[in-house]
């Protein structure tokens, strides 16, 4: 069974190599417009209705309009774009699949989080800015202050393909891990909780992981009222979408010492202004959209999608489905 298959992405030359051989059989086309930045919306290509399946970032109005699209994969973790009942019914009643590529990052985004966990509890980051600075030992500070991970406990603000990865990553730490997710069956070693019995978890946390996507019913979900719930110093983490944070709440928080220090990677909106509030706020940490970062971050969403590619072909399970 030969296929059309539509790629927007502009992969590195061996990804793109990758990419071909593992299309062999099937025919490729490029869109006329490409783009190496997953977060970016692509353009309209006329090209994308002649094709069975879409790889990369094309137009969800585009893959409404052309029917013959069976299959949509786009190459980031996050689809806020096609996140609408209008695109998963309408896939849905053709007999059509969407898949993200949330497995790809996954494992970046966890241990991203674990090492500013590791980097705040053992004072690394005052460390770095004191040889950056004055020179200054600050032993009994630095030392005394040090906290372990070990015993203590975190709340995962949503559970999916990340927030598996960094449970599995806190295991060793004999750590409490609860996690608020809609499906609230069992988990092995995370203790899952529904929406409504977060201001009760709130006050336990020491650590609080912000794993959401950005929808209507997720907008400015970390807000004033919930932040007033977390344990006195409690340390947050943003690595799910800037949208989902009320950043005024958050750095009154931040400045009041109820949260005692944050990481955040996502904004709302990017690039982060160069005289916002959050680059000067006490104990806040910024990195610039990177948590998912990997090397071979472009060959990785290739063999992530040619292994879609055999399921599709042969029947086998999907990774990442969402329709």
């Amino acid at each position: 069974m030969s296929l059309t298959i539509w790629c927007n992405t502009k992969f590195n030359p061996a990804a793109t190599q990758l990419l071909a051989h593992g299309t062999r059989d099937h025919r490729l086309v490029w869109a006329a417009t490409i783009s190496s930045n997953v977060l970016q919306a692509g353009a309209p290509d006329p090209a994308l209705a002649a094709a069975d399946i879409a790889f990369g970032q094309p137009l969800p109005g585009d893959c409404l309009r052309h029917e013959r699209l069976r299959w949509v994969e786009v190459t980031t973790a996050g689809y806020t774009r096609y996140d609408t009942p209008e695109f998963k019914e309408t896939l849905r009643a053709r007999g059509a699949v969407f898949t993200s590529a949330s497995e790809v990052f996954a494992d970046s985004c966890a241990q991203h989080v674990l090492a500013m966990m590791l980097a705040l509890g053992r004072n690394l980051l005052p460390s770095y800015r004191d040889q950056l600075g004055e020179h200054a030992w600050n032993y009994e500070q630095r030392r005394y202050d040090s906290r372990l991970l070990t015993g203590q406990t975190v709340l995962l603000l949503g559970y999916g393909a990340i927030g598996r990865r960094l449970a599995a990553l806190l295991a060793p730490f004999g750590m409490t891990i609860y996690a608020v997710r809609r499906q609230t069956r069992s988990e092995t070693g995370v203790r899952i909780i529904p929406e409504e019995k977060i201001s009760s978890v709130l006050p336990l946390a020491d650590h609080v992981v912000n794993l959401l996507p950005d929808n209507a019913s997720t907008s400015g979900y970390v807000n004033a009222r919930r932040l007033a719930c977390c344990k006195p110093g409690a340390h947050f983490y943003n690595v799910g979408r800037g949208t989902t944070v009320d950043d005024r709440a958050l750095l009154e928080a931040l400045r009041s010492g109820r949260i005692g220090a944050a990481y955040l990677d996502v904004f709302e909106p990017e690039p982060l202004a160069p005289d916002h509030p959050y680059w000067t706020a006490p104990n806040c940490f910024i990195t610039p959209h990177t948590a998912g970062g990997r090397h071979d971050q472009d060959e990785a969403l290739v063999r992530h999608f040619l292994a879609n590619l055999a399921a599709f072909t042969s029947g086998a399970p999907w990774t990442d489905r969402v329709v």
